[in-house]
């Protein structure tokens, strides 16, 4: 599949498409944050990922929501961006034997998820003002803040605690 698939010839599509991303996205994310919970020797970072599962199974429910407000059926698309993005925290932190490296390389793979996220959000939100659905971009918005929040609260750990240990 190239960038755009000859189904998207209108922003209506491309929005409905996004959504698809990421809702695949958020779906996987609900899958790894466990196994990267499990990994984090730090008890903060821990519990951070446990609650950012809980907050993430609320993403693809409120994801749900949108799909339903905006009369399109909710179904996930492959995100090949996820994707990469989970293989490469799998791979970079099985490598890593020493808990202070792993919590900062774990860290790392959050805040990659994090990002994507945060830009996919974002644009949805420009999206769904410009198409009139002021109504789903304040759903959507939601999700950004909480993405927003926990990328800074991962900034925040790693700053203060876990990248101190890595190095040390």
């Amino acid at each position: 599949m190239g960038l755009f698939t000859k189904d998207i010839k209108t922003m209506d599509d491309l929005f409905v498409h996004q959504l698809q991303d990421i809702y695949y996205a958020e779906k996987q994310l609900v899958k790894a944050l466990p196994k990267m919970a499990d990994k984090a020797s730090n008890a903060q970072l821990k519990q951070g990922f446990l609650s950012h599962l809980d907050e993430t199974r609320t993403h693809v429910q409120r994801l749900e929501q949108v799909f339903q407000m905006h009369g399109a059926q909710a179904k996930a698309v492959d995100c090949p961006a996820i994707d990469g993005i989970i293989e490469e925290a799998e791979e970079v932190t099985g490598e890593v034997e020493d808990k202070a490296v792993l919590d900062a390389a774990l860290i790392n793979a959050a805040q990659a998820a994090e990002h994507y996220e945060i830009t996919r959000y974002g644009s949805l939100i420009s999206w769904a003002k410009q198409l009139g659905r002021n109504d789903c971009a304040a759903v959507l918005q939601k999700t950004l803040d909480e993405e927003k929040a926990t990328d800074k609260k991962l900034t925040a750990l790693a700053e203060s605690t876990i990248n101190l240990r890595a190095a040390g």
